[in-house]
């Protein structure tokens, strides 16, 4: 089965690619930029990924450019629903690209986080996989947490401190 995986960060990734892969997936990376904020932030959670996927030998493929005003504008005034603007704007984006490259599914590392909101990434999946014809793959990847965690760790991946977006590290670093 060959698999487009959205990857939000490399250390959310280990334990994805690696459950994947022993379901027998053919996987490739895809790593959506526009939710991340600020800029130097996405190049350091860019940079890591790349250093990694050399390691585990796996093809990503890099969004080019950087609309950062287009992603805002989208989100303003839906701040309280934030995260399911974000869902959908990255998923749409992979699943999209998954039907170009003919892949069998689409899914993301997101879900691989005890902090995401597994119900809302599971139903935006599905709905945008059935407009798009190309299936969404769910997986609970939780129970790998603490194995992907102490992985990161142990290669010294940059771990960054929020999900990505400025409003989550406002509340996360504004107190």
């Amino acid at each position: 089965m060959k698999v487009l995986l959205h990857i939000c960060c490399a250390p959310c990734s280990i334990y994805t690619v690696e459950i994947l892969r022993e379901d027998g997936g053919k996987v490739m990376g895809f790593f959506y930029r526009y939710n991340i904020h600020p800029y130097t932030e996405c190049l350091k959670r860019q940079e890591t990924l790349e250093e990694y996927s050399k390691k585990i030998n796996l093809r990503v493929i890099y969004q080019e450019g950087y609309d950062l005003e287009n992603f805002i504008r989208g989100m303003a005034y839906r701040e309280a629903n934030r995260c399911e603007y974000c869902y959908y704007e990255r998923l749409k984006a992979t699943a999209l690209l998954a039907k170009r490259g003919k892949f069998d599914c689409f899914t993301t590392s997101l879900l691989y986080s005890k902090y995401q909101k597994h119900d809302s990434i599971k139903s935006i999946g599905e709905a945008i996989g059935k407009s798009v014809g190309v299936p969404f793959l769910y997986h609970d990847f939780r129970p790998g947490w603490k194995k992907g965690v102490t992985e990161s760790k142990r290669l010294g991946m940059y771990r960054q401190q929020y999900c990505g977006c400025i409003y989550s590290e406002k509340e996360r670093f504004f107190r």
